[in-house]
């Protein structure tokens, strides 16, 4: 069996991705990991709200319109059209100052896409950590056995301590909070900062869409538990911590 594990620089944080296969060497897994690396350098320069000359930074100012932009671009937008209809608004990319702004949704999406591009080149057990985004495929594997990933949710206050434990083989589980940003999501309803919840978690089989619903979450905190109730997430589940006081909330299969 062959694992490598590689640490990636990039959107102003630290892309943590483990792979494993019986099946391949890791000289076939470093391809791999090379091909995401540069992958998510290209979501850097095209969906980057920081750097002036990004698709996403045009769109902004108003230099292109979306229908001039790339397939990833136009996927990504309406991605965001569909993630803010479903929510009923509380996730909404063109809600912000400055224009469009996808990076409630971009993450997560990104996050698929590497992982995609790693087990195209014969990795079997995945995971991509895009700053509290994760993707999973094929669960872990320890001394020829197959076990779910465990992947913790640490308290908003306290980040030295784990206090929310899911046990996922295959899909993404995105986190929502104060964690590396501060108070940073603003609520698309009055303009103000969300203060819906304290964190929100979403698992699910997309990682585009349980970031866009843990931005979501954040916003409306225990008025979003409807947003659920639409037949489309039926896989979907959620455990949110509210803004006052330490009581935390789930809803949803693995609830």
């Amino acid at each position: 069996m062959a694992r490598v594990v590689r640490e990636i620089e990039v959107w102003g944080t630290v892309l943590y991705i483990d792979v494993a296969s019986p099946d391949v060497d890791e000289d076939a897994l470093n391809v791999g990991l090379d091909a995401a690396r540069d992958f998510s350098f290209h979501v850097d320069e095209v969906f980057s709200t920081y750097k002036p000359e990004s698709v996403v930074s045009q769109l902004r100012r108003n230099e292109i319109a979306i229908e001039e932009t790339s397939e990833e671009v136009k996927e990504v937008w309406n991605r965001c059209i569909a993630a803010r209809d479903m929510s009923g608004g509380a996730f909404n990319p063109w809600s912000v100052e400055g224009g469009f702004d996808p990076s409630g949704l971009v993450k997560g999406w990104a996050a698929d896409k590497c992982a995609d591009i790693v087990q195209a080149h014969g990795a079997k057990h995945v995971l991509v950590n895009a700053a509290g985004d994760l993707t999973l495929r094929g669960g872990t594997l320890i001394d020829g056995i197959v076990t779910p990933w465990s992947i913790g949710v640490v308290n908003p206050e306290n980040r030295q301590e784990t206090i929310k434990h899911f046990q996922i083989s295959d899909g993404a589980i995105a986190t929502s909070g104060t964690y590396e940003r501060g108070a940073h999501i603003v609520d698309p309803h009055t303009g103000m900062i969300a203060i819906g919840a304290k964190s929100a978690t979403v698992i699910g089989p997309d990682g585009a869409l349980a970031d866009a619903l843990a931005t979501a979450l954040m916003v409306e905190g225990r008025d979003g538990a409807i947003i659920f109730g639409n037949p489309e997430l039926a896989d979907y589940s959620a455990w949110v911590i509210d803004r006052y006081g330490d009581v935390a909330w789930s809803l949803g299969p693995l609830s």
